[in-house]
């Protein structure tokens, strides 16, 4: 009987030259820089080119890349018309899936994936989610301003205000570390629909229905509603152990794949004790701090440290995203991921296309209906 490696961990099915996960070390790497050092100095839009061209851009490049993907930030009406008429009461991320799907049709996504087709996606997703967020508060969309960064026109799109340089770089240093993660759910599935020589559209919307699924991209407005329901530090350790004796999760704690501290939640803690508000800053590094302990002492041989959504809930809150745009945003971010995953799976592609280990009964003999 073949051995089986459920959910596939460990069994490796891709060669990539765009990020490394060092699980033991702590260490994340896109095409060779340290996550660290672009998240202190590049920009997203600085990632999202290395991502797609394997290099960084010099100033000429990025003036001209900026302001090429910042064409597609001006939605067609008619995705304009279908975010309109869906329910206000739609989860986020459908009508994410849904637009994203409408776009790609509209602007004919058919042929070979391309750095172009990437470009107009990543451009547009923060004004899908805008513009459905001013709708379902009544508001008229904000048009997009092409003098402004990715992050900073998201953040002005969503309320009609240039953001803080404080509040933009915020959002910013978080579509950059979580811009691309190796092969994740998300990200696999992307690939998966690429071998198939599918389009790009189509590869970016499977990823976006993957996401949608808690175990991978729910948690971080997860994590900001367990910290408001502890409330106080003092309340942290009998609400968390209340947790681990119901047999539940912390969210925020654990990974896949690192065991140690994930790299992306040093560098948001540092952040969000830059933009949140003092107290509510005070409580999550003390729920840390309790959470880290109490799974140290009940599970010492798992090595849960703290991830990256437990200090994105406070970044995301601290710059006034609402709650539920906290799974969405992170897909703003990883469309750079998903679409360099899509064109680099097809410079050496092959159907991917694993087998399962049949369990099921054999040598049934087929009763006709009038004897069943």
């Amino acid at each position: 009987m073949a051995q089986i490696a459920k959910g596939l961990e460990g069994v490796v099915v891709a060669d990539t030259a765009l990020s490394h996960i060092d699980g033991e070390r702590g260490r994340l790497i896109y095409c060779g820089y340290d996550i660290g050092d672009l998240a202190a100095h590049a920009t997203f839009e600085e990632v999202a080119y290395l991502l797609w061209h394997g290099h960084l851009p010099n100033r000429a490049e990025l003036a001209e890349f900026t302001g090429e993907m910042a064409r597609y930030r001006t939605l067609p009406p008619a995705v304009v018309e279908v975010i309109r008429v869906l329910p206000d009461s739609a989860e986020p991320l459908e009508v994410l899936r849904t637009a994203v799907s409408a776009f790609a049709a509209a602007l004919d996504f058919k042929g070979h994936p391309s750095v172009t087709h990437a470009m107009a996606l990543t451009g547009s997703m923060p004004s899908i989610m805008a513009t459905f967020d001013r709708l379902r508060r009544g508001l008229p969309p904000v048009p997009p301003r092409a003098d402004l960064s990715h992050a900073s026109n998201y953040l002005y799109m969503l309320t009609g205000e240039v953001p803080s340089e404080q509040r933009a770089r915020a959002l910013e240093t978080y579509l950059v570390l979580t811009a691309d993660h190796g092969l994740n759910a998300s990200t696999f599935t992307a690939r998966v629909i690429a071998s198939t020589l599918s389009d790009m559209g189509s590869a970016i919307v499977g990823a976006i229905g993957a996401l949608k699924g808690p175990l991978h991209g729910g948690a971080p407005a997860l994590v900001l509603d367990m910290l408001r329901a502890i409330g106080k530090p003092e309340n942290a350790e009998a609400w968390l152990k209340a947790v681990l004796d119901r047999g539940e999760r912390i969210m925020g704690f654990g990974h896949r794949v690192y065991r140690t501290e994930d790299p992306r939640a040093r560098v948001l803690r540092a952040l969000a004790e830059r933009t949140s508000e003092i107290e509510f800053f005070k409580l999550a590094l003390h729920v840390e701090d309790v959470a880290l302990r109490l799974l140290h002492e009940r599970k010492p041989e798992r090595r849960i440290y703290t991830n990256v959504e437990f200090y994105s809930a406070a970044v995301l809150h601290g710059v006034g995203l609402p709650d539920d745009l906290f799974t969405p945003t992170f897909a703003i971010s990883r469309v750079a991921g998903w679409t360099a995953h899509v064109i680099e799976q097809l410079k050496d592609n092959r159907l991917i296309r694993p087998d399962a280990e049949y369990v099921g009964p054999m040598n049934l003999t087929f009763v006709p209906l009038d004897q069943r």
